[in-house]
């Protein structure tokens, strides 16, 4: 991976530069070889600002360029920030990759994907299931689910339709009216 540091209102110190290196080359391992990162390190010249310590990171991919920009009062939180920041996108970027390869090409054996090292330390930060509820579905028309669905007082009703047999969902509209999925 190409990693450029560049400074505005600040000179990059050899320190800094090393930190900066230290802190996202660990998510090149994770990006194509061919990936370039920009990172530009700059202080904001404004008095009223508290946070005028910034730091942005650009990555050129073949797909996406992911783009993170952090503030705080110090450099290095900065960049601890956008590397978190950075480090998010790019897990997100890889599971689309690899869920996209494996729709592409089948089904890829499940060893064939290589875990990201913080994949073991924390759990994806998206909507998880919390409740698995499960029933018989039973043969109905599409006025039967109508009552059902009024009877339960929830939004969506699931039933099999009697005419046609296959699956359906019969939901309540915003205008009071009902609304009937059915699978093509």
């Amino acid at each position: 991976m190409n990693l450029q540091v560049k400074g505005r209102n600040i000179a990059i110190t050899d320190a800094l530069r090393v930190y900066v290196d230290e802190k996202l080359t660990k998510l090149g391992k994770n990006l194509n070889s061919a990936s370039t990162m920009e990172v530009e390190l700059f202080v904001e010249k404004n008095p009223s600002i508290a946070d005028n310590q910034v730091a942005e990171v650009t990555i050129f991919t073949k797909g996406p360029v992911l783009r993170a920009k952090e503030a705080s009062a110090d450099m290095y939180a900065s960049i601890d920030l956008v590397a978190d920041k950075l480090s998010r996108q790019v897990k997100k970027y890889r599971g689309k990759l690899v869920s996209h390869n494996a729709h592409v090409r089948g089904s890829i054996p499940p060893d064939a994907i290589m875990p990201l090292p913080e994949e073991a330390e924390e759990q994806e930060e998206g909507p998880e299931i919390v409740k698995l509820k499960s029933f018989d579905i039973k043969p109905m028309s599409a006025e039967e689910a109508a009552l059902q669905l009024e009877l339960i007082g929830h939004d969506f009703f699931v039933f099999r339709n009697s005419e046609t047999n296959d699956t359906s969902v019969i939901y309540r509209r915003r205008d009071g009216n009902y609304g009937l999925i059915e699978p093509k």
